[in-house]
């Protein structure tokens, strides 16, 4: 394999992916990310990266020796698809960061969890997640697992969803959610591959956990819209995806995150996070 200089290659060419690219965009980097058809290959080429093949028949690709790989493909039955296609060459790796989620953890009735807790999955979703963290743990490769809470950031947050008529605020006593802006995700995956210790695993999340309905009003607040109404949880017609969500409720801890790799979230509560996002040329 031919040695690159600075090289990230991206399984998955996710939101987070893209947060972090603009965040490594000054320095001398080559970014490479898989691509499941011409179309999306010739996407990322307009875009200055190169592509991965990795639809039916296109031949396997190399990855660059000493390449930080950021895997945010979904996983499926068997765990992580991107485990099947390059866990081979995994060990060549500088450092690996698997994505994934909290929902490892399952419900917690409203308690704490932190990054030793152990995992205890409550749904297929989430097992499937575990299967694909304990693929790249024990890849051989030098991998690092971020169980994420909540996204948002700019085009996808509360506010879009008020501005596109939306947003519900829906009532569940005691619930509470944890998030994270995607920059903060981004800033916390650099600076894991400034400290590397693979086998450990992070929580990239804010500081204060809270009711999702606190959230849609301060962002009707921000921006100066109408409140909507309570919508109790036992009525709402959600999908089964989204009720999956409110079946598990827990707060997330950033406490050992912080400690070892001396990052703090630049957006410490979803009001900073919202404020943010509202004052930025990025949301049309």
């Amino acid at each position: 394999m031919n040695k690159m200089k600075n090289a990230v290659f991206f399984i998955g060419f996710s939101y987070t992916a893209e947060a972090l690219m603009r965040q490594l965009s000054d320095s001398a980097t080559e970014f490479l990310a898989t691509a499941r058809t011409e179309g999306r290959a010739r996407e990322l080429e307009a875009r200055n990266i190169t592509p991965v093949p990795i639809w039916e028949g296109a031949e396997a690709a190399s990855i660059p020796e000493g390449a930080d790989w950021l895997v945010s493909a979904p996983p499926d039955d068997e765990g992580c698809p991107g485990y099947r296609q390059f866990s081979d060459q995994a060990r060549t790796a500088r450092w690996i960061g698997y994505l994934s989620t909290t929902g490892v953890y399952g419900d917690r009735n409203g308690g704490w969890v932190f990054e030793w807790s152990e995992v205890s999955p409550d749904s297929p979703r989430g097992e499937r997640r575990v299967k694909a963290e304990r693929q790249w743990l024990e890849s051989g490769g030098p991998a690092h697992v971020f169980r994420l809470p909540g996204i948002y950031g700019p085009g996808r947050s509360a506010l879009e969803r008020l501005e596109e008529g939306k947003a519900r605020r829906i009532i569940k006593p005691g619930q509470v959610f944890s998030r994270v802006h995607v920059d903060d995700i981004a800033s916390c995956l650099l600076a894991s591959m400034k400290r590397p210790n693979p086998g450990r695993a992070y929580h990239p999340c804010d500081d204060e956990p809270a009711p999702p309905q606190d959230v849609i009003e301060y962002a009707a607040r921000l921006l100066e819209k109408p409140i909507p109404p309570d919508v109790p949880f036992e009525s709402a017609d959600l999908s089964p995806m989204a009720r999956s969500f409110y079946a598990e409720c827990k707060r997330v801890s950033n406490a050992r995150t912080k400690s070892e790799l001396g990052w703090y979230p630049t957006f410490a509560d979803y009001r900073d996070g919202l404020k943010a996002i509202d004052g930025s040329s990025a949301r049309t």
